[in-house]
């Protein structure tokens, strides 16, 4: 909360900055061990792959297995592909849920990050690896790249002993194969 939010994601970023000082209301006024953690970006089973409402990386898997299956040559991903993301497996954040739960009772709240970051450009090869598509990827410069940059601080997380476990290849490999078992 030290600059202006990003204009595409304002609305969001002002319920999660909300939700933040309700705990921190609630702490502070009723001595509740309340705490808010907040995660990076989530995938994993169960995620929501439909084309229209679907975040970055369940979209990506779904599009490279469409084209796989389909025999396209290319696929089009939105924008240039240099912005960067950080990416965290559910059952990841999972776990950080379980550890803070034991082991921290603080005012402020806490990042859940993996501490890396990816393009969209690299995202998307490893995403077509991982699903097995052959073809070309194509970038549409006339759609938004969105915020240049998304990568959370977690420091005080990992200073508490707390660090992800499942490194993104395998985590979308996991993904991918919950996707297929719903499209079955």
């Amino acid at each position: 909360m030290t600059g202006p939010l990003e204009p595409t994601n304002e609305w969001y970023a002002i319920a999660k900055i909300a939700g933040i000082k309700l705990c921190q209301a609630y702490a502070k006024q009723h001595g509740a061990n309340f705490i808010s953690a907040m995660p990076t970006n989530l995938y994993g089973p169960g995620d929501n792959y439909n084309l229209e409402t679907s975040h970055v990386l369940p979209a990506l898997i779904r599009k490279f297995h469409e084209a796989k299956v389909n025999d396209h040559q290319s696929v089009t991903i939105w924008g240039t592909g240099t912005p960067l993301r950080e990416f965290m497996h559910v059952d990841d954040l999972a776990n950080a849920i379980v550890f803070l739960i034991e082991k921290y009772s603080g005012y402020e709240h806490i990042n859940i990050g993996s501490g890396e970051e990816i393009t969209i450009d690299k995202l998307s090869k490893l995403v077509a690896e991982v699903v097995g598509f052959k073809g070309s990827l194509e970038f549409d410069r006339t759609k938004p790249d969105g915020t240049p940059r998304k990568l959370m601080d977690s420091s005080r997380l990992n200073a508490m002993g707390w660090k992800p476990s499942i490194k993104i290849s395998n985590g979308i490999s996991d993904a991918y194969k919950s996707f297929l078992s719903i499209q079955a």
